[in-house]
């Protein structure tokens, strides 16, 4: 039996010179992971952008855990957008202490998020020699710190070589186990198929599918179907 951590009713954000996302009305059951699907430029990041905080949405509305979104819900939202936050002349462990210190985050949690993400053997190593895929998890590292309820993440497995990919899917399948829910974007359909209960799919900034993941081997169909059609209209 699932709750719902995120309702998002006709979000929409304008931009000077475009709708970047037109009124999407979204469902995130708790916990889960929610895969929000797209071909780039679809609206995907500035959705997620809006969801925390970082965009205000031009109308719509956003409810969080069964009120109304303020900017004291970040205390229960961590994420990762774009470029992972690190300091790269710094450890992981130097790294989650700055962070740690501006949210009041005790030893044993840093310690804690360092297991999670598998970065306790690290070290004095600084972040700017880790690979990308290390990085990524440092990233979600600072994003745990604060214990949250709902994890965004924008793209993660973008650049990553197949090992990053495997471990960092592995990563986010662990946490519904431990009461977090997860949004995930991509435009990579085998990782979102891999990896989420839930999907929606964007295309040209509007929702055009949300429910379960399908069966297996029906994704590419639905996705090409809401996609494809999206681009034909705007060929029209």
């Amino acid at each position: 039996m699932y709750d719902t951590i995120l309702k998002v009713t006709g979000l929409t954000k304008n931009f000077r010179s475009r709708c970047a996302v037109k009124s999407v009305s979204l469902e995130i059951p708790y916990p889960c992971v929610y895969g929000i699907l797209g071909p780039n430029g679809a609206g995907k990041s500035t959705l997620l952008k809006m969801l925390t905080g970082i965009l205000r949405p031009t109308s719509g509305e956003i409810l969080f855990d069964g009120h109304p979104w303020t900017r004291k819900d970040l205390q229960n939202i961590g994420a990762l957008i774009e470029t992972p936050p690190i300091y790269e002349n710094l450890s992981a462990r130097e790294n989650l202490k700055v962070r740690g210190i501006l949210l009041g985050v005790n030893e044993e949690r840093i310690e804690e998020v360092l297991s999670i993400v598998d970065l306790s053997h690290t070290g004095k190593q600084r972040a700017g020699q880790f690979s990308l895929g290390m990085k990524q998890r440092l990233g979600i590292a600072i994003a745990l710190l604060n214990r949250p309820k709902l994890l965004i993440l924008d793209e993660p497995v973008n650049g990553l070589d197949p090992i990053g990919i495997s471990e960092l899917r592995r990563l986010i399948r662990r946490f519904p186990e431990d009461g977090i829910a997860v949004i995930v974007s991509s435009h990579i359909l085998s990782e979102i198929e891999k990896t989420a209960d839930y999907i929606g799919i964007m295309a040209d900034g509007s929702l055009g599918f949300q429910g379960e993941m399908p069966d297996s081997g029906h994704l590419e169909e639905l996705f090409m179907e809401i996609a494809g059609h999206r681009r034909e209209e705007e060929a029209c």
